[in-house]
Order: C-alpha cells, then structure tokens, then sequence
C-alpha cells in the first residue's frame, strides 16, 4: 500500500513548512513530484537533494497562486514534463490582519487572505482537475487526488487571537472540498482536505513561540504539545493513495486533539 512509483504529486507552497515536509513524504513512497511556490530558488534545492537522495523526479516550477497565467503555465509544464498527474496538494496560503479584532478588520486584509487562501484553491482545483479528467479519459492514469490544506480554525472559532478572514476562509475551503467532491466524484476524483492543528511554518514560529500561547495550547489541545514535522505526511500520503478511493468529501484534523474537546 501507499506505493507513489510513478505517480506524480503536484503541491503548491512547496517551498518551506508543511508544504516542503509533505513533499518531502511523498517523495519517500517513491513519486515523482512538481513543487510549486513563488521563491523557485529553494524549490530547486530541494529538487537536487531528493532527486539523489530518494532517486525520483522533481520538477520546479515558479508558480504564483493568485494568477490564473502562471497557474496554466504550470499545468502546461506538467503535462508536457509528465504527460499526467495524479496528486495536487493546494497548500499555498497566506493571511493579512491577524491580530486585528473583527470591528476593526480592514478590507483590503479581508480581500488579500480571500484571494490567497480560498480564491486561489477553486483556480488551482479547475486547472489541475481538468488535466486529470483530460489524462484519465487517455488512459494516462487511472485516478486523480485534491488535497485542500484548510485549518482547525476552518472547523471551529478561538479565543486566542481574533483572525475572523483566515476563519472564514479556511471554513469556506471545508466546504469548497464538500462541494467539489460531489461533483468530481464521478470523474474518478477524490476531493478532500486536511486541517491542520499548531505546527510550526514561517507564518507561525513568532505567534507559537510567546509564553501565552504556549500556555493557551497546553490548556486546548489534549496532546499538550504543537504537531511535530513530518505529522501530516501521513495523512497526505493517505488520501493521495489508489487505495483510497472511496474517501472523498472529508475534512480531517491532524490536530493533537483541538477540536474534539
């Protein structure tokens, strides 16, 4: 089971935190990978290690999330390098505003997270789908996977740190994946996301480091600890894999237990 040889895995924000780590982890179950981000200097880094570290094939590829031009040039680039691809992993994201009560939220904030975290999915999702629908019909590959990486905080609200736009769209990603799972279901393409609890990223060492949320995280989450790299790999490879292909729809949180107390 979970065997990736020959297969391809597609992520976006491969170029550092859970992105690279669950790269990484697929890379070790032997796909071949497409690493998607804007910085392209360290996604090809990361293709010169793994290509002889794990002997699999990495293509790099600068890819901007928010344009619909760079999102097609890299679909076009894995078609023409692969001629299929049976994963995308929709991980890129970002937020404005953190911090930022919701009476005083600005819009501009507003629009940017939206833009970044939920807009730039359903582009993703429509690009890479119908090149699996494409491959599939050719017989090309048998199957195809979307992973959406929402968040805990798609599932639940919290009383840590108001941040009311990556609320609502990681929560709008929950049920981007519901919706699109319906309907691709008889494409032969799954659709589901992760959500993700505290782990450590760029976008969260300076948050998860102060004393107060290492307390608030000690007193919310049953584990009591942050989620360690490498934790949601294999959830990924999980619902990546042939073998699960009757998941579709789901929304799984890797989260040391946050949300079911």
């Amino acid at each position: 089971m979970f065997d990736y040889t020959n297969k391809v895995v597609a992520i976006t924000g491969a170029s550092s935190g859970l992105g690279k780590q669950m790269a990484e982890g697929f890379a070790k179950c032997h796909a071949n990978l497409v690493l998607l981000a804007r910085r392209v200097e360290r996604l090809e880094a990361s293709k010169k290690e793994w290509e002889v570290k794990y002997g699999v094939k990495v293509l790099a590829v600068a890819c901007d999330v928010t344009s619909a031009e760079s999102i097609q040039n890299a679909v076009n680039q894995v078609e023409k390098e692969f001629g299929h691809c049976e994963v995308i992993i929709n991980d890129a994201g970002g937020e404005k505003g953190t911090g930022t009560p919701l009476l005083d939220f600005k819009k501009e904030d507003w629009d940017f997270t939206l833009n970044l975290d939920l807009t730039s999915v359903f582009s993703v999702t429509q690009a890479f789908a119908n090149l699996m629908k494409k491959k599939i019909a050719e017989g090309k590959q048998t199957y195809g996977r979307v992973i959406n990486i929402a968040s805990i905080y798609g599932l639940v609200g919290n009383t840590a740190i108001p941040t009311i736009a990556y609320h609502s769209t990681k929560g709008a990603v929950v049920n981007f994946t519901k919706g699109a799972a319906a309907e691709l279901a008889k494409e032969k393409i799954t659709v589901n996301a992760i959500c993700p609890g505290y782990f450590y990223t760029e976008l969260t060492t300076d948050t998860l480091n102060t004393e107060y949320f290492q307390n608030f995280a000690k007193q919310t989450v049953p584990m009591q600890r942050y989620g360690s790299e490498g934790e949601l790999n294999s959830a990924a490879i999980f619902l990546g894999a042939e073998e699960s292909s009757y998941v579709t729809g789901q929304a799984i949180a890797v989260d040391g237990g946050y949300t079911c107390v």
